[in-house]
């Protein structure tokens, strides 16, 4: 089967849950014997290969920086719309398949122009499904409007679904989608991580220090939850606009030498820092999915995670099996959350590995692949 993948990014050049969707997605279909196209924004040095293994990675628009102040830029979804326009007009009865993320919608757009005069079928990840009042706070009134009534025109539109959470299959359907969503529950790439016997005191958070992730917020619970347990420790891996912001409320809180700011690392260090953790604290308020609560997991490390309207990791969270939900980001609740792992010791991080052997196989990526291209044979 001919099939043309089609994200602005590409993993590692950029980092994130979708990124490494769309790199495995199509590095898998290509090892299945698949033909495989892959449509991106340049990141990579020119005259240099994306190096993609049995993929032909196309670059459909020139290197442009994607965010600014942790969020999306609006340029660069117009120009990779443009760039994906040219090359289905050029190519498109070329492929039998096109399965491309729904955001950014412009490149979905070109691929809803031209679906039935190129005669490919069209396959859509909506990893996440914002509301309207989101799109307004995101981007601001007029334009946030813009978006969510693009949004509803591109998921009212006839197109194979797949959605990466409950919560994000149910508001698709709520925009009108009329065909059958396919919730793809595994991204897990990973094996069983070695589980280390003896853990330390330390509450760890990895990703970017972005709005959206509310990383400030741990800072202030954990020295609440440090009154009770005082030799606990704090490890805030990652960069991003809210780390300053981290830093100061680390100096105003007195916690200079209980909480370790190192921004970016390798991710074999991060990996070693989940191994070890007491837990992971991820205090989002919106998440497509949830990627790291697995990733702990399969090391027996409990996740804490924050009950939000927009957060989908909370559908991977067994209250008390494998973490915690908060109730909010509040300093109260979040250190409620840590002090209640702390309690639970062993017994938490027992049944947190067990939940993980229970439920691999549903939460591996390579299961989605499966579900994936089943739905291309149908």
């Amino acid at each position: 089967m001919r099939i043309c993948v089609v994200y602005d990014c590409l993993y590692p050049h950029t980092i994130g849950g979708a990124q490494r969707w769309y790199r495995s997605l199509a590095e898998r279909l290509a090892e299945r014997g698949h033909e495989v196209t892959y449509l991106t924004l340049r990141q990579w040095p020119k005259g240099e290969g994306a190096a993609v293994p049995g993929v032909d990675v196309r670059a459909v628009g020139p290197s442009m920086e994607l965010y600014a102040g942790g969020r999306r830029r609006r340029l660069p979804p117009i120009v990779f719309g443009v760039g994906v326009l040219w090359h289905l007009l050029k190519r498109g009865n070329h492929y039998d398949v096109v399965h491309t993320g729904s955001m950014p919608y412009f490149s979905l757009l070109a691929a809803l122009a031209l679906r039935r005069a190129r005669g490919y079928r069209l396959f859509v990840d909506w990893i996440e499904v914002w509301t309207r009042n989101y799109w307004r706070e995101y981007v601001g009134g007029v334009v946030g409007e813009i978006g969510w009534r693009i949004q509803r025109l591109c998921a009212s539109s006839p197109h194979r679904a797949f959605a990466f959470a409950r919560l994000h299959a149910q508001r698709l359907a709520e925009l009108g989608h009329a065909g059958e969503v396919t919730v793809l529950d595994g991204l897990y790439a990973g094996g069983v991580s070695p589980v280390r016997t003896e853990r330390e005191p330390v509450v760890v958070f990895a990703g970017r220090h972005i709005p959206e992730k509310a990383v400030p917020s741990i800072v202030p619970a954990f020295a609440k939850a440090r009154e009770q347990v005082p030799h606990l420790r704090c490890e805030l891996y990652g960069d991003g606009p809210d780390r300053q912001k981290v830093l100061d409320l680390v100096a105003e809180l007195g916690l200079d030498g209980a909480v370790s700011v190192p921004g970016f690392v390798a991710g074999d260090c991060v990996d070693v820092a989940i191994r070890r953790a007491l837990c992971f604290v991820l205090p989002s308020r919106r998440e497509g999915y949830g990627l790291v609560v697995i990733e702990s997991a399969a090391a027996g490390t409990p996740t804490v995670v924050v009950a939000h309207p927009d957060n989908a990791a909370v559908e991977l969270v067994e209250e008390g099996v494998n973490g915690v939900v908060a109730p909010s980001g509040e300093p109260e609740a979040l250190a409620a959350a840590i002090l209640f792992v702390h309690t639970a010791g062993e017994d938490l991080r027992r049944s947190t590995r067990e939940w993980f052997e229970r439920n691999a196989t549903r939460l591996s990526i390579d299961t989605s692949v499966d579900r994936v291209e089943a739905a291309y044979a149908e």
